[in-house]
């Protein structure tokens, strides 16, 4: 279902032609009625496309070629409840966040349960948003206590040995650089990490702000934007020094394009199409972006109502 905006017309004289504006259209369709996906990663070693339920916790994969995906991990599995941040590493392991509980990782061949890092403490949490960082290490962003969490290389291999469970442990806070917000606004939300495991950018989606987050100093510091904002910033996407985020209830993808260091982004592109349903995230692959149609406004966590049949991946061509 392509969902396009009309071509910008070109000017007179000399004036080159607009670039067309992104088009959208289905990647693959998602089973069920009631799916609401929230979270996306992509396998790059085969190309598999995994996507999960929040309503659930049912993980779903799409294959290359493929218009429709199937379950690949049911409702419950592992214990979990919804299916929050997907990402897949190197080694063929497929980690996969609960909102209430912590994350679950799993082996991508055999479909096992490898292991589960519960988050301990205060229960009014939300963890959302996954980035794993070339040496392995794993780290998680909170959306109602603004912390982030770290899974390192050891503490996996220690769990895995130990009968499969761990507890998440509190690395950085971020509470005392965040904007004021009121009690209970949802804060940081979608996470990367550079591709040389120097630095982590995570968004506070009700401030609108991106943050830095220096791994080796372990300073915090705001990103300089230039164009724009990241209100309603869900998930996150950094490819190529190119950085993509999805505004959920906006219907909005914006791009940006990030300094040498990560401390200025300068927005590049903005698109907006209310066919994106509610985009949650978006992961860019080599011949589109596919983004996360959540209709989370039609019946589901942010909304009355009913959603649109099938759910969907969308496929963001141009952007």
């Amino acid at each position: 279902m392509a969902a396009a905006a009309g071509l910008t017309l070109a000017g007179c004289g000399d004036t080159a032609p607009a670039a067309a504006p992104p088009r959208v259209e289905t990647a693959f369709e998602l089973p069920g009625d009631r799916v609401y996906p929230e979270g996306i990663a992509l396998d790059e070693r085969t190309g598999d496309i995994y996507v999960g339920s929040f309503a659930d916790g049912t993980v779903y994969r799409a294959s290359p070629g493929t218009s429709r995906a199937e379950v690949f991990l049911p409702a419950g599995a592992g214990g979990r409840r919804t299916a929050n941040g997907l990402r897949v590493d190197p080694d063929g392991r497929l980690w996969v966040i609960d909102s209430t509980t912590g994350v679950t990782v799993y082996d991508l061949t055999s479909r096992a349960l490898l292991a589960r890092f519960d988050a301990v403490g205060p229960a009014d949490r939300f963890l959302n948003d996954i980035a794993l960082t070339p040496d392995g290490t794993a780290y998680l962003t909170d959306s109602r206590r603004a912390v982030v969490y770290r899974i390192t290389p050891d503490a996996f291999n220690r769990t895995v040995t130990t009968g499969g469970h761990g507890e998440l442990t509190e690395s950085f806070d971020l509470s005392p650089s965040l904007e004021p917000h009121d009690p209970g606004a949802y804060t940081l939300n979608g996470i990367v990490a550079d591709p040389t495991g120097s630095y982590l950018l995570t968004v506070d989606s009700t401030g609108g702000d991106l943050y830095r987050i220096d791994l080796t100093t372990t300073a915090i510091s705001k990103v300089t934007l230039d164009g724009g904002d990241l209100i309603l910033g869900d998930g996150l996407d950094l490819h190529a020094g190119i950085l993509r985020v999805a505004h959920n209830t906006e219907n909005t993808l914006t791009r940006w394009q990030l300094s040498s260091e990560g401390t200025t982004a300068t927005r590049t592109g903005r698109h907006h199409d209310d066919t994106l349903g509610t985009p949650t995230t978006l992961v860019h692959g080599p011949k589109s972006t596919l983004v996360v149609a959540s209709q989370f406004d039609k019946g589901g966590p942010l909304g009355q109502g009913s959603p649109t049949i099938p759910f969907r991946v969308a496929a963001v061509s141009g952007f």
